[in-house]
């Protein structure tokens, strides 16, 4: 899947789609994406920024001042515990290094120097403390709370940028693409062509299958992030990487690769980056540099997602017992995230039914939080699941939601041949196979080889 996630700069404190729609959307989508064009942030304009990309090199940041930083304002809060403007700023300290590392633990001193300030100070008179906490629940994946209170946030300022930005990253992922582009629209408005609409309009140009105007879009995010007057260091890695994610999704891997060295050269050891350096290592034939990539990135950051990655290329490499451990410790890192709520539930559906493992499981999983959140790639893992727990009937409707916005991803292409081609539509599902395939011919280490051993066989 492609992997554009959306993200809201974090520290800063700066409406449902459901089966049916149809191309009152797909219009909606495309005014905001003309109307990026008709205010200064067209083609031509785009084309320009990408062509002229500034070459990578290292944003530095005083990491002993920051930590000088948070050391005093944790001792301001021991002498006043009323002290919310303390906790408002800790809170985005806490939320900035979670944003560099993934590590969970800071979520958790985000999320109680939050409720901390709202404590002294309620969120009438505390926005500051409601966008921490929304951006805690954007990140633990409780996008349904993140959502409400960036429209509580929004109706409290609604002159201000950052409600409707942190509201468009919830409804998007929650599969209100209707209300996110009005949302993105409003952010436009404001903020007119900037590193936040940008980069939310290349969302909706990758959703839409548009990987070139994307592309440009997250070019010019680039650009407008290094012209600030303080570049932050993650902002601009992590756009770079995206880049990188783009390039990958179209089988251009020598290009991709290019990318994430850039985020890494300008964030060393930034974990996004590095695990998905190790994925392209693996696409470009180099399974030994990818294994030591990998094993690297989960030594650091045990992501479920990278433990997997790992596992498979063990598996190709014949290692086996090793595979399994990964195998096993994929699910152990889900079972702990279970205690934060569901973060981890869409990637462990699609680890098991990726395995042929527990698919009753895999579908429960799916099924359920699809209930909620019903964006095209939670369609996408329910049917993928559902197939693997043998509801075809299910799996191809589902796949058909996946399907609908015109999304150009390998690995919908390939879930939705293997979909036809169990439900005995031959032609469906060699069409969808070859187009995985054409798209990005080494989309998976080792999915991509059972598609093409399934057109093979068709």
């Amino acid at each position: 899947m492609l992997s554009l996630s959306p993200r809201w700069p974090l520290g800063r404190r700066g409406l449902s789609l459901r089966t049916g729609m149809n191309m009152k959307l797909i219009g909606l989508i495309t005014i905001v994406l003309a109307a990026s064009s008709l205010t200064g942030c067209g083609v031509g304009q785009n084309t320009s920024a990408a062509a002229a990309l500034p070459a990578a090199s290292p944003i530095i940041t005083d990491e002993e001042a920051v930590k000088i930083t948070i050391r005093s304002l944790e001792e301001r809060i021991r002498r006043d515990p009323e002290d919310f403007i303390s906790y408002n700023k800790l809170a985005g300290y806490y939320l900035q290094f979670h944003r560099e590392t993934g590590d969970g633990q800071y979520l958790d001193l985000a999320q109680r120097a939050a409720k901390s300030s709202l404590a002294a100070l309620p969120a009438e008179m505390n926005a500051g403390a409601l966008a921490a906490l929304a951006q805690v629940e954007f990140a633990s994946h409780d996008f349904i709370s993140a959502r409400d209170h960036a429209q509580q946030l929004a109706r409290m300022e609604p002159s201000k940028s950052y409600s409707y930005i942190l509201l468009f990253d919830s409804l998007i992922e929650l599969g209100e693409y209707d209300e996110a582009a009005l949302a993105v629209n409003r952010v436009k408005q404001l903020e007119g062509n900037s590193v936040n609409s940008e980069s939310r309009l290349a969302r909706f140009a990758l959703l839409k299958g548009q990987t070139d105007a994307a592309t440009r879009k997250i070019s010019d995010a680039v650009a407008f992030a290094l012209n600030s007057a303080s570049p932050q260091r993650e902002n601009v890695a992590w756009l770079r990487w995206q880049l990188g994610e783009i390039t990958f999704s179209t089988g251009n891997y020598p290009s991709a690769e290019r990318h994430y060295r850039d985020a890494l050269v300008t964030f060393p050891g930034y974990y996004r980056a590095a695990g998905a350096l190790g994925k392209t290592l693996a696409a470009r034939g180099d399974i030994a540099g990818a294994i030591s990539e990998y094993e690297r990135v989960v030594a650091k950051t045990p992501d479920p997602v990278f433990i997997a990655a790992l596992g498979d290329l063990y598996k190709l490499a014949g290692r086996e017992k090793e595979a399994a451990s990964q195998y096993a410790l994929v699910e152990q890192i889900a079972r702990l995230g279970k205690s934060a709520g569901a973060l981890y539930d869409r990637q462990l559906a699609i680890f098991y039914a990726d395995h042929d493992m527990k698919a009753d499981d895999a579908y429960a999983l799916a099924k359920k939080e699809y209930e909620t959140r019903r964006d095209i790639y939670g369609a996408d893992v329910l049917a993928w699941a559902a197939l693997k727990a043998g509801k075809i009937d299910e799996a191809q409707s589902a796949i058909k939601e996946a399907l609908r916005l015109g999304t150009r991803d390998a690995k919908l292409f390939y879930h939705a041949g293997m979909i036809y081609r169990a439900a005995g539509d031959n032609s469906k599902a060699k069409d969808y196979l070859e187009r995985a395939l054409k798209l990005s011919p080494r989309f998976d280490p080792l999915q991509a080889t059972v598609a093409r051993r399934a057109l093979e066989e068709l």
